[in-house]
Order: C-alpha cells, then sequence, then structure tokens
C-alpha cells in the first residue's frame, strides 16, 4: 500500500492567547488550563522553525492581538524576532522562503546576492511529485526567486488538469517592487529570471513528467505576461500545449 505524503507550503502558526470573555479563558481563570511560560514558548518555537524546509513559507508565527487585551499566553508582540535570536543560540536557523528572501535579507542584514544560480529540489506530497525550482545565492543562503510545478496524479478532479498535465502553483520573484516595463540593474524584478524559471518549468514538464500541457494558476492581473510566453486562457488557468513531433525513419 502506498503512503500519502501532506507537505505544507504555508504555515500559520497561531498560538494561544487568553482574552476575556472567551471559554478558553474561563478555563484558565479556574486552573483547568495552563499557558505556557513565556520563556519556554519561545523556545518551542524556536525548534519548530528550525524544522522548517526550505520551500516551505512561515506566513505568521502570532495572531495581531492587541498585547493589551493578552491576559496569559503569548506575552510579546516580538515572538517571531524572539525565537529567531533564541534559535542563535541553539545553533540552528530558519530556511523558511521568508527569511530567507532577497528584499529581507538587504533591509535586515544589508546582504545582497552574489552568485546566483538555479536550484531543484523535488518531493512527494499528496500522491503528486512535486519540484520546487529557485534561484538562489546557495553561499549566503539568499532567495531571488521561486516556482512550484506539480505533475499532476490521476487523483486531481480539475478538467483542465486531467490526462498528463503539469501546473505551475506560483511564480514570485522576490525584492522591491519594479514597475510594468520598467528596469533597474540594483533590482531583481525584471532580469529575466521569471522567464528562466518558466522555462525550466517547461523542460522538465514536457522531458521527466512526459505531459501534454502546462497549466498556470495565475490571477488576472498576470495573464498577460503568460501570453507573452506563448499561454492560452484554458479555464481558470493559462495553458500551453505541447506539440511533439514523431520521429520518421
Amino acid at each position: 500500500m502506498g503512503t500519502m505524503c501532506m507537505v505544507s507550503l504555508f504555515i500559520l502558526n497561531y498560538l494561544t492567547h487568553f482574552c476575556h470573555h472567551i471559554g478558553l479563558y474561563e478555563l484558565w481563570k479556574t486552573g483547568r488550563y495552563k499557558s505556557y511560560p513565556p520563556d519556554m514558548l519561545v523556545d518551542l518555537v524556536a525548534r519548530i522553525l528550525a524544522l522548517v524546509p526550505p520551500w516551505t513559507r512561515v506566513y505568521r508565527v502570532q495572531r495581531d492581538i492587541p498585547m493589551p487585551l493578552v491576559t496569559s499566553g503569548v506575552e510579546h508582540g516580538n515572538l517571531r524576532e524572539l525565537s529567531v535570536a533564541r534559535m542563535k543560540d541553539h545553533g540552528t536557523q530558519c530556511r523558511d522562503v521568508r527569511t530567507r528572501e532577497v528584499g529581507i535579507q538587504e533591509i535586515h542584514n544589508k546582504v545582497r546576492p552574489y552568485q546566483v544560480e538555479l536550484i531543484r529540489r523535488d518531493y512527494v506530497a499528496n500522491n503528486g511529485w512535486e519540484t520546487f525550482l529557485s534561484y538562489e545565492d546557495p553561499e549566503q543562503d539568499i532567495l531571488v526567486g521561486l516556482l512550484r510545478l506539480r505533475k499532476c496524479s490521476s487523483d486531481t478532479f480539475k478538467l483542465e488538469l486531467k490526462g498528463g498535465v503539469s501546473v505551475v502553483r506560483e511564480l514570485h520573484v522576490y525584492g522591491s517592487v519594479v514597475p510594468v516595463n520598467a528596469r533597474d540593474p540594483s533590482k531583481f524584478q525584471h532580469q529575466g529570471f521569471g522567464m528562466m524559471l518558466m522555462e525550466e518549468a517547461e523542460r522538465i514538464a514536457l522531458k521527466e513528467h512526459a505531459s501534454h500541457k502546462i497549466s498556470v494558476i495565475s490571477g488576472v492581473g498576470t495573464r498577460n505576461y503568460y501570453r507573452k510566453l506563448g499561454y492560452e486562457l484554458d479555464g481558470p488557468y493559462m495553458s500551453k500545449t505541447f506539440h511533439i513531433l514523431s520521429a520518421t525513419c
């Protein structure tokens, strides 16, 4: 029997806050529920962040609840910052997408990528073949852009993705925003990283997945970008069909 593996691409880590007028507050008030001590909570989150794989993005570490409203539980509004500092004490580091993206590194650590190269990571999730493509500076562990590619399994229910189709679930180039049709050599957007990621995704879809079509989950505002790459509207997706010429003797 095969094993189905579920892999999270995005994490929202919502820790328990105790506020007035909620059921859990009454349990805490009567001693039937105890929250983590603040220092133990920082240590726990630090250990969790150290386990996050490089293709996952931790969106949130705590809820945006004003601290004056919190009676127990999380006592700091900067829990992520405290946890990352604790990781240094442990000799570990957080390697999620958010921590490594180039804009964050430029702002917080004042470093820029020196040598950027294509990195590929493959894994199985939910009975499908996932490929995480990225342009990174591996020496400094800085992420410039990423693409999430999936070879759809036979379990897919979307008609557009049935019968040997690969799908690009996300394409993202990080850094400061550059207007469309503009160029800034000091920035990373509109420097061709997105196009190179799409070219590699198409190569994998055709040569390794043996797919007859590649589709992109695209917002309305980015459809023209994919049209320039030869994609056409296909239901809610932008798709390109591979025309494979059979060899003749």
